[in-house]
């Protein structure tokens, strides 16, 4: 019989599919729509620092009192914080599938305090989203990168929990990246991070938000990626991101190494059932190829187990497609 668990962040996950932080994880009844769906674990909806920052400001600019400032910010701050960690606690009451909470933060140093009482709230493990344009010209990148090295080091130091980091594509040499957390002992990185990009308008001439959702041929870049660092760090789990849009994509994503592969924008545009029909096509797809278990075949085709890995390296079209006109 063909099993699909899989070992993610060291928790145990019934199927390799994780939905990941979006609008659909803010609600612990629809979480519980997709456990019976066939998801090994959740990912709820981020708490944004930028949201809790913006929402401050607006606040204090209708207030005539500047000395309240700094309670008005503590306020507005802690109620967004309350009403995170009781979502964690009413979804732990609703399932019993992983639990994984999610912030999403531009600085190394309001989340710290804040990341203790999500596990003391009883999430079981938390992804970390940092991102910021660098916009400084007075910054390296190196400066940027420190961001994440010094938050990867705080949270290792105080939490029991697991932690992973879910990264933009934007790096100049990502796997130095990657390989600067997992020697401070992050327990996975989450490939790739989706972020909000703008559009023109021509005929309204203002600037607009892009589509949010992401299209299957963003799976290529996940790919690669992936498979260039599967299995290159001990200890360090691997999960598959953006671009995964039915079955054949997550099974790929395996065969190049993921440990767990993360859904958002599939479930928006066909439904939180679709997870079940993929995974039936993933079963269908082993029992045809004779793999009983997940780990039977993920990382076959992986950078670190290819005799000619050639593939993943290239990054000109000129050997493949010289021929074409």
């Amino acid at each position: 019989m063909v099993d699909l668990k899989v070992k993610y962040l060291g928790l145990t996950l019934n199927s390799p599919l994780v939905p990941s932080s979006s609008g659909l994880t803010a609600s612990p009844d629809r979480i519980r729509q997709m456990e019976e769906a066939g998801a090994g674990a959740v990912v709820l909806k981020s708490l944004f620092e930028e949201q809790i920052l913006y929402d401050s400001d607006r606040y204090l600019e209708s207030q005539p009192y500047p000395e309240a400032e700094d309670y008005l910010r503590g306020y507005v701050r802690d109620h967004a914080v309350g009403d995170y960690l009781k979502l964690i606690e009413e979804t732990k009451k609703k399932v019993s599938i992983p639990v994984i909470a999610s912030i999403n933060c531009v600085t190394a140093d309001e989340w710290v305090d804040f990341a203790r009482q999500i596990e003391e709230a009883g999430a079981d493990a938390l992804e970390v989203n940092v991102y910021f344009l660098p916009l400084s010209e007075d910054l390296t990148a190196q400066e940027y990168e420190r961001i994440y090295f010094e938050l990867a080091e705080r949270l290792k130091g105080m939490l029991r929990i697991p932690v992973s980091f879910k990264l933009g594509r934007q790096f100049t040499n990502l796997t130095y990246v990657v390989s600067r957390l997992a020697h401070r002992k992050v327990d996975g990185v989450v490939l790739f991070n989706r972020f909000y990009e703008p559009d023109i308008d021509l005929e309204k001439l203002e600037l607009t938000a892009a589509p949010v959702f992401s299209q299957p041929v963003e799976l290529r870049q996940t790919l690669r990626w992936v498979g260039l660092l599967a299995g290159r760090y001990e200890g360090l789990s691997l999960a598959a991101s953006t671009g995964v849009h039915d079955a054949a994509a997550a099974l790929k994503l395996l065969l190049a190494g993921a440990d767990a592969v993360q859904v958002c924008s599939v479930l928006y545009e066909k439904g939180i059932p679709v997870m079940a029909d993929m995974l039936q096509e993933m079963k269908a797809w082993m029992e045809q190829k004779g793999f009983n278990r997940i780990d039977d075949f993920r990382g076959k085709l992986s950078y670190a187990r290819l005799n000619d890995p050639v593939m993943y390296e290239r990054s000109q079209f000129m050997k493949y497609f010289s021929d074409y006109h």
